[in-house]
């Protein structure tokens, strides 16, 4: 089993910069990758980025390119989203995720594990 819980979240406003953080604890050493995963009211849950436990390679959603960058530390197993010019349309819950088997980075099914989310709510 691996928990993972979510930290960083809040009331920004728009064009604010804000780092997510979520720490992995557990069978840790299982991990393939972590993602962050957002999902807004009435909306499907949508990937935002992720990167792999092992050579630290990175993916992200076309929509936050440019704007979000993920990185971890494996030595305290955390994995950090810091996201940067947030827009209204970044109002969402995020959640952090774990995979255990390599493959597809952005397919919300793929994962194994998830945290309880973190609200950020973008003013205008």
């Amino acid at each position: 089993q691996v928990q993972l819980v979510e930290s960083g979240g809040g009331l920004v406003q728009a064009g604010d910069s804000l780092r997510l953080s979520c720490a992995a604890s557990g069978r840790t050493f299982s991990i393939s990758a972590m993602g962050w995963f957002r999902q807004a009211p009435g909306k499907e849950r949508e990937f935002v980025a992720a990167i792999r436990w092992s050579g630290g390679s990175t993916y992200y959603a076309d929509s936050v390119k440019g704007r979000v960058t993920i990185s971890r530390d494996n030595a305290k197993n955390t994995v950090d989203l810091e996201m940067n010019s947030l827009k209204r349309e970044d109002t969402a819950i995020y959640y952090c995720a774990a995979k255990l088997a390599s493959g597809s980075y952005s397919e919300a099914l793929d994962y194994d594990y998830w945290g309880q989310g973190t609200q950020v709510t973008v003013s205008s």
